[in-house]
């Protein structure tokens, strides 16, 4: 059985969650779990449910801690949406909700993957090999995709990894 995530609360209410492996440890998702994340943190945010801060504590090979903290108003209010739906105490919903939001960030400097995705009236369609990728490839240590690395596995077939 793995080690399962701690999670407290403080008094203001940030949530603090005690990792037992590396960012880039974390299990693959399945693309229609991501999807599904996708679409939460979307309608969340359209409703403004904001979330509470979260600190996320990583604890790496060498035993050392590593702290990432989630405390901007839409990171937050995104992590709540997917905790909602796939429980942030748990390593696969805490995979989904990290792998959606590096998903989010390398959008924003990724210029070339605008082909992969398109504005629509209700939102946001994301191209299946690129919700694929996102689901498949691991995390880097600073719960980020690696640019180069998803270019080179967009470059070719993606087998789905986990079940759909």
């Amino acid at each position: 059985m793995p080690t399962p995530i701690r999670v407290a609360r403080a008094p203001d209410g940030a949530l603090t969650y005690a990792i037992p492996c590396p960012p880039e440890a974390l299990p693959p998702v399945a693309p229609r779990d991501l999807e599904a994340a996708w679409e939460a943190a979307r309608a969340a945010a359209t409703a403004e449910r904001w979330g509470p801060p979260r600190r996320l504590l990583f604890r790496r090979a060498d035993g050392q801690a590593q702290e990432l903290l989630l405390a901007d108003a839409d990171a937050a209010c995104w992590a709540e949406a997917v905790d909602a739906g796939h429980d942030l105490g748990t390593l696969s919903g805490l995979a989904t909700c990290l792998r959606l939001l590096a998903l989010i960030e390398v959008m924003t400097r990724a210029r070339w993957l605008a082909g992969l995705y398109r504005l629509t009236p209700t939102g946001m369609d994301l191209d299946p090999a690129l919700l694929r990728a996102a689901a498949a490839m691991p995390l880097d240590a600073a719960a980020r995709f690696d640019e180069t690395a998803l270019r080179r596995l967009l470059s070719r077939p993606i087998p789905s990894g986990v079940s759909p």
